[in-house]
């Protein structure tokens, strides 16, 4: 069962958090250069979800876009993940 959770986890629970904890500092860096505030993301998601129940369908579209746009990067970024993961034939 813990070689399953390991395996799920990619390696060891410690492993595993003290690698998000050094990515997360780094991220945190980068955005912070590009002056990015977590304030900004939550103020924005609420005011998307406020503009989605005020403009009905229109909302749903707008919705629509910003996961088109987000599918761009995280879509091709996610297949060339696995595909450099993927096991190695025998």
């Amino acid at each position: 069962m813990a070689g399953r959770f390991n395996q799920f986890l990619g390696g060891s629970p410690l492993a595993v958090v003290g690698k998000l904890i050094l990515l997360s500092i780094l991220i945190g860096v980068v955005l912070h250069a590009f002056n990015f505030d977590p304030w900004d993301l939550i103020r924005t998601v609420k005011e998307l979800v406020i503009a989605i129940w005020n403009m009905g369908f229109k909302g749903i579209e707008l919705l629509w876009r910003y996961f088109l746009l987000g599918a761009v990067l995280v879509i091709p970024i996610w297949l060339i993940m696995r595909l450099v993961r993927a096991p190695r034939g025998r």
